[in-house]
């Protein structure tokens, strides 16, 4: 099969011919139809996640299942399916309490093992991570789902509990941010979004952000206070810089709620967060790291309703090849909304 392999850490990744998986036991292969390109992925292709080499990046992906290893029950081969970029294992406290994105056993395509950025990857645990994808929803849609949708959605419905009238203030107008910008306002939140990026911003204002403020040197809590009359009462960092989690944190009222999506790299040591301020206003600091195939039927229910449409943050679709070339300079990459690889083309 063709895949994008990296060599080395910041290497220049090439797509090559290489063998195709087999279904491991308990797992199915799935055959790639599309595949989406996050920031997480340019974290590991830099050196921030520990992943053996060579390596194919990829994990948010969906497609038809192709192979089925022994002990798989409710799987059959032509299935439509997505999975969370966190496969739980299936048998801890974790998994069986429906937890799994906090299985201390998981497994990540594109990081524990050969992910999506190929014709076809092998997943494990299948009848505890697959999940179905219905046949009115395109395969590019159900991709976006697996990592930014998914963790967004859990991020602001199940951790921050946002609800009618509050203020959610997103930093990061890319793949996560916009999510968070449609969720927040299907919950009936009042959206502030940021980011650098004109075009992100007026994306993020046809999703619903009643403001829209260009990070380009103001001062960001303080115009979030004036625009909420005190501070918002969620933040999402969407991008996971020292920045960015900073102007989040600064940017609540007294009490507020903040979610750490964007992971937050010690490259220069640990980051630093504005802990002062954490305590003296008694904010609550909350991790978000993707969501169990359990909890999937909520979000997929909303989405088949049209309250959610996901789609809708899908901004152009490529090949392996662009995808290889893209992968290096992601991090710096100008876009407003998802990039969706399809590795057909």
């Amino acid at each position: 099969m063709r895949a994008v392999v990296v060599d080395a850490v910041r290497g220049r990744p090439e797509v090559r011919d290489v063998a195709e998986p087999t279904a491991p036991p308990l797992g199915v292969v799935v055959q790639v139809m599309a595949t989406g390109m996050c920031r997480s992925d340019w974290h590991a292709w830099a050196g921030h996640d520990e992943i053996v080499l060579p390596h194919v990046p990829g994990h948010e992906l969906a497609g038809v299942v192709v192979a089925v290893g022994a002990g798989v029950r409710r799987w059959r081969t032509g299935d439509r399916v997505t999975v969370p970029f966190v496969c739980g294992c299936g048998r801890c406290d974790w998994c069986r309490s429906g937890e799994a994105q906090v299985c201390p056993d998981q497994e990540q395509p594109g990081f524990t093992h050969w992910g999506s950025f190929a014709e076809y990857v092998a997943l494990h645990g299948a009848d505890t991570n697959l999940v179905a994808v219905p046949e009115h929803v395109d395969f590019a849609t159900a991709a976006g789902l697996g990592c930014r949708f998914a963790t967004a959605y859990r991020a602001l419905a199940d951790r921050a509990r946002v609800t009618e009238g509050q203020w959610v203030t997103v930093v990061g107008a890319g793949g996560v941010g916009l999510s968070a910008v449609m969720i927040a306002r299907a919950l009936g939140g009042r959206v502030i979004a940021v980011d650098r990026n004109p075009e992100a911003l007026t994306t993020a204002g046809a999703l619903g952000a009643e403001h829209t403020l260009r990070a380009d040197g103001i001062d960001i809590p303080r115009a979030v206070a004036d625009l909420t009359g005190g501070g918002s009462d969620v933040t999402v960092d969407a991008v996971g810089s020292e920045q960015a989690c900073a102007d989040a944190v600064l940017s609540l009222r007294r009490r507020g709620r903040h979610v750490q999506i964007g992971l937050l790299p010690p490259v220069e040591g640990h980051p630093r967060v504005p802990m002062a301020r954490v305590i003296g206003w008694e904010l609550d600091l909350l991790g978000s790291h993707g969501m169990a195939a359990a909890d999937y039927p909520a979000m997929m229910s909303l989405i088949e309703q049209g309250v959610l449409q996901p789609q809708k943050l899908v901004e152009r679709t490529i090949g392996l090849d662009e995808a290889a070339a893209l992968l290096p300079v992601f991090d710096t990459a100008t876009v407003a909304g998802m990039t969706m690889v399809d590795p057909a083309l």
